[in-house]
């Protein structure tokens, strides 16, 4: 059983910075990862996601967030990241990391829908104000 855990959120003004943390047990570096957000009313949206592969990392974006955000992993310390930068009232969510046993490849890359996911985190806000 993985337990995920996430820290690192917080409130910020646009154009801030934060980096999300999620630490997880019987860590796999095989695993998908992913990070997910859900705003008040909404569905839960996929963020970003990354696998490793024998050259490195390969990782995805959903288009929102290309060119700030940055999502990589730490396998020697089993944990998860994700970089975000210019953050926008938009970006305001409950965030949470995910984690894939198997490698599911979509039109937009591996591990882009919730249902890809096994295992979840509880989640951490991050709210952007204006």
């Amino acid at each position: 059983q993985v337990q995920l855990v996430e820290s690192g959120g917080g409130s910020v003004q646009a154009g801030g910075s934060l980096t999300l943390s999620c630490t997880a047990s019987a860590y796999n570096s095989k695993y998908c990862m992913g990070w997910f957000r859900q705003a008040p009313g909404k569905e839960r949206e996929w963020v970003a996601s990354i696998i490793t592969t024998t050259t490195g990392s390969d990782t995805y974006y959903t288009r929102s967030v290309k060119g700030r955000f940055a999502i990589s992993r730490d396998n020697a310390k089993n944990t998860l990241l994700l970089r975000m930068n210019n953050l926008q009232p938009q970006d305001t969510a409950m965030y949470y990391c995910a984690a894939a046993e198997v490698w599911v490849k979509r039109s937009d890359g591996y591990c882009i829908a919730s249902s890809d996911y096994r295992y979840w985190g509880q989640g951490t806000q991050v709210t952007v104000s204006s």
